[in-house]
């Protein structure tokens, strides 16, 4: 479990502003999994900077079984959202680099910036979003 809220933690840092949606919607699944054991070990706690994931770490031996299952299923999306990230970065690398380097990161603008320049961008780039987020 502390395994898990780490990797949360890490995660939520890397992607704050880049998945603003998905983040919002696991941090709304996590509080209504968990909002019995928010409320017996944590209600205290002022949300933010990760002060609530803390928190639930350090009560992680007390934490309903709902609760965790909740925590190992964010932590899961966020997993694979990084390795779709990872993988379009790596195969995209030289067309952002050529084709959008002039676009600020995060709320998916570099993947506009690629879908707006399909035609010039390179045949794996184009497969990567393809697999990734299906366009």
């Amino acid at each position: 479990m502390k395994k898990t809220i780490a990797l949360l933690t890490f995660a939520a840092g890397l992607f704050i502003g880049s998945n603003s949606m998905a983040q919002d919607s696991l941090v709304e699944h996590l509080v209504k999994a968990c909002e019995s054991d928010i409320q017996s070990y944590c209600s205290q706690v002022t949300p933010g900077n990760g002060r609530m994931l803390h928190c639930m770490a350090a009560h992680e031996d007390k934490i309903s079984g709902q609760c965790q299952y909740a925590f190992y299923q964010a932590a899961t999306i966020l997993e694979q959202i990084a390795a779709a990230t990872a993988y379009i970065a790596n195969q995209c690398a030289t067309d952002i680099e050529t084709h959008c380097s002039g676009v600020a990161m995060g709320e998916g603008r570099i993947l506009a910036c690629l879908n707006e320049n399909k035609a010039e961008v390179s045949d794996a780039c184009n497969q990567a979003v393809a697999d990734t987020v299906g366009e």
